[in-house]
């Protein structure tokens, strides 16, 4: 199963101008990189060689390089009762109907619900297939989003990477401190027209880190991790580099306990999240970010690059 996650190689700037070009208009893509003119913002979780999350940093413990060029950091916030805006995407493709997975991403979708902080968090829901679905555009009313997935059934093929495209451009336009994608499926993408390389580098582009929590089964996770190892094609991406060039998290979740641990854990590490800011570099061309904290064994998480221009 895992050989169908592996998507075609590219230029990762190049092939998501021609993407963006391909579904906007020149005005709509102007607009939706308008805020990289003059700053770049940068979410970056921080833990230890244990996991842990480093708390009660400062912008002179960060180093941010843009193509390899030392920034300054012109802020940096931190702070754990800043509101979060998430774009939780659920599989309803005919995948999901194996198992229970339906039944999981449910679960996982009622536990980030109840870590939500009524008034000030403000959740979207979309479901796809084929297709993105909008079931609730944002709202800061979390109670009208209980129970929303309770009768949609699974049905159709997977455009997994579109509808995380789709659910960026969304985003982007949201003012909160904490912004996410939330993908809950069982990584098999069908049918999309976007590649992981061209959604990564949209989504990177205007600071949207994608979290996927995979609900397959133990066997399968086996398989599709020995498929990766296996591969000799370097430049491939899937669903795990998606996350990962983002500067979000791909995890597994076998069962309902894990389920619930792993959405715990995704908003718990959104919200200890730092957030910093550096000016944006001239000229119109893909910039690469790496973003770095000058303690040993420290690991980051970051946004990958941005559009300049």
């Amino acid at each position: 199963m895992f050989h169908r996650l592996l998507i075609g190689i590219g230029f990762i700037g190049g092939l998501a101008v021609m993407s963006l070009k391909a579904q906007q208009t020149p005005n709509d893509t102007v607009q939706t990189f308008r805020s990289a003119v003059d700053v770049v913002t940068i979410q970056a979780s921080v833990r230890d060689g244990r996991g842990r999350v480093v708390s009660g940093l400062t912008s002179i413990d960060f180093e941010v390089r843009d193509n390899g060029q030392v920034r300054p950091i012109l802020s940096l916030r931190s702070d754990r009762q800043s509101p979060l805006s998430l774009a939780i995407l659920v599989d309803m493709s005919g995948s999901m109907r194996m198992g229970a997975k339906v039944a999981m991403a449910r679960q996982a979708y009622d536990s980030i619900l109840s870590q939500l902080h009524q008034g000030q968090d403000e959740v979207a829901l979309f479901t796809f297939d084929e297709s993105l679905h909008e079931r609730q555009d944002f709202t800061h009313d979390l109670p009208r989003l209980k129970g929303a997935l309770t009768d949609f059934e699974a049905f159709g093929s997977t455009s997994l990477f579109d509808a995380t495209a789709a659910a960026a451009r969304r985003l982007a336009a949201r003012s909160a401190t904490h912004k996410a994608i939330i993908v809950l499926t069982d990584g098999i993408d069908t049918s999309s027209a976007m590649t992981a390389r061209e959604v990564s580098g949209l989504a990177s582009s205007i600071d949207v880190p994608v979290f996927v929590v995979a609900t397959v089964p133990s066997l399968d996770q086996r398989l599709m991790l020995e498929a990766s190892e296996r591969s000799t094609f370097s430049n491939a991406a899937d669903l795990r580099d998606l996350a990962e060039w983002t500067g979000g998290q791909f995890v597994f979740a076998s069962t309902f306990v894990e389920t619930v641990v792993a959405a715990s854990g995704l908003i718990d590490g959104l919200r200890q999240q730092y957030v910093l800011a550096i000016e944006a570099a001239g000229g119109r061309e893909w910039r690469r970010l790496d973003v770095r904290v000058r303690r040993p064994s420290t690991n980051v998480k970051a946004r990958s690059g941005y559009f300049a221009g």
